[in-house]
């Protein structure tokens, strides 16, 4: 389905002011526990863009009668290469995050760029798709450990029916970007590198939000 890389080590994504005030008003203030497994790093100067974080908590705040956890959130900044880290699992209570690479779907690069060029909500068509999802259970299928994501906008409201969910695959591992400069592509899924699945599901968690878009 789709596929993510690896982690970058903790950074500030309230970079400026408005950025945490925003936070402030649309979020309350929740402990967080440490967790068990550490990021690895992956050099990156990439941070959560602040209009991308703008319209993500305005998401958790239009959505939040179905979001039962809001201290942390996923994420998915398709403005950038699949080269990049572009998905972010963000600490809403430090500040913090860890940044990982994440595939995007063959229907929305089909000439295998690197890039995102399109979304797409419909069956069959093994694009991404964008908008609000709320993190749900865990299953294991034909791509092993796998997470299912409710869509909760129109556009990725199909996102249940088309087997849009988390796993991880081959394809998202960091040696795609020695070898091939980019990762491969998934059928629409957020599929991360092999090693990285355990702490996406260990960071995000069931009944947290993820956000993907371009700005």
């Amino acid at each position: 389905m789709s596929s993510l890389t690896q982690a970058t080590p903790s950074r500030r994504v309230f970079v400026q002011s408005a950025a945490i005030g925003t936070a402030a008003l649309c979020l309350p203030a929740l402990a967080t526990k440490a967790l068990a497994e550490p990021a690895r790093a992956l050099t990156s100067s990439r941070v959560v863009r602040p209009e991308l974080l703008r319209r993500a908590l305005t998401a958790l705040d239009r959505h939040g009668n179905r979001i039962a956890h809001r201290d942390r959130i996923a994420i998915a900044d398709f403005d950038a290469p699949s080269a990049n880290p572009r998905f972010h699992l963000v600490d809403l209570a430090s500040g913090s995050s860890v940044s990982m690479l994440v595939a995007h779907g063959s229907g929305s690069d089909p000439a295998h760029t690197g890039w995102l060029h399109r979304f797409s909500n419909q069956e069959g068509s093994n694009a991404s798709c964008d908008g609000t999802f709320l993190a749900s259970d865990y299953y294991v299928g034909k791509h092993g450990r796998s997470q299912r994501l409710e869509g909760l906008d129109p556009s990725n409201s199909n996102a249940l029916s088309r087997a849009i969910v988390i796993h991880s695959a081959w394809y998202s591992n960091p040696d795609m970007l020695q070898t091939h400069g980019q990762l491969g592509r998934s059928q629409g899924c957020f599929a991360v590198g092999e090693r990285d699945l355990a702490q996406v599901f260990a960071r995000l968690g069931e009944g947290r939000m993820l956000f993907a878009a371009k700005v």
